[in-house]
């Protein structure tokens, strides 16, 4: 709609006024805002985003993006003149994510620990058992093979010490989830070897599968 358009309209009391083409035009652009909007969107995620989801999340341009991920970067490592956080904004398989800081595992997972529940849910157990047969295993393809949202579930598997990131694929980000030692202690075991088979419950499809646990 062209100016003269608008004002035309407007004098025989059109109520239509002109929409902005994108919503990226309303949302400021400048470092501090995107910075603002980003944190937001680093608090709820649970797997490294690339700069280009990241973009799309926030509604800026990939370039203002980046200056406001190298902005976060160097407030949480303290070298903007702040205090050096518990945490930090680390770059994984070419996406971006927060971690705790390595040096503070520890009372994390004490804290953590101490608030847990003493028992696991039924859904709980279910996608524990995937992982321990199936890893290491994408959260995708738990669900996949659960056919529900495990994404709650798999945080309280972290959280309770039980399964740990094993890597993230450098091409996907996806992170790949196996069990920790802390499973055998609970499960009374050794080694995964004396799991039993029971790969008839998993069975999601996939060929050359029989139940026996990866070395």
């Amino acid at each position: 709609m062209t100016a003269d358009t608008t004002i035309t309209a407007a004098e025989h009391g059109d109520d239509t006024s002109p929409t902005p083409a994108t919503s990226l035009a309303s949302r400021p652009s400048d470092t501090a805002s995107v910075a603002r909007r980003l944190e937001a969107i680093l608090l709820v995620i649970d797997e490294p985003q690339s700069l280009v989801s990241l973009a799309t999340a926030v509604a800026a341009p990939v370039p203002a993006v980046r200056q406001a991920i190298e902005a976060l970067v160097a407030d949480y490592d303290g070298e903007t003149g702040g205090p050096r956080r518990g945490f930090e904004l680390r770059e994984v398989g070419g996406g971006w994510r927060l971690y705790v800081r390595e040096e503070h595992d520890d009372v994390v997972a004490e804290f953590v620990n101490t608030q847990a529940p003493s028992r696991l849910s039924q859904a709980a157990l279910e996608t524990l058992a995937v992982i321990a047969y199936k890893q290491p295993v994408t959260r995708g393809q738990v669900a996949s093979i659960r056919a529900v949202n495990v994404d709650s579930v798999v945080r309280t598997l972290l959280s309770r010490g039980l399964i740990t990131e094993v890597f993230t694929d450098p091409d996907t980000g996806a992170i790949h989830y196996g069990t920790t030692n802390q499973l055998l202690v609970n499960l009374g075991i050794n080694s995964l070897d004396e799991l039993p088979h029971i790969s008839p419950l998993l069975d999601d499809g996939s060929d050359g599968f029989d139940g026996e646990v990866p070395k």
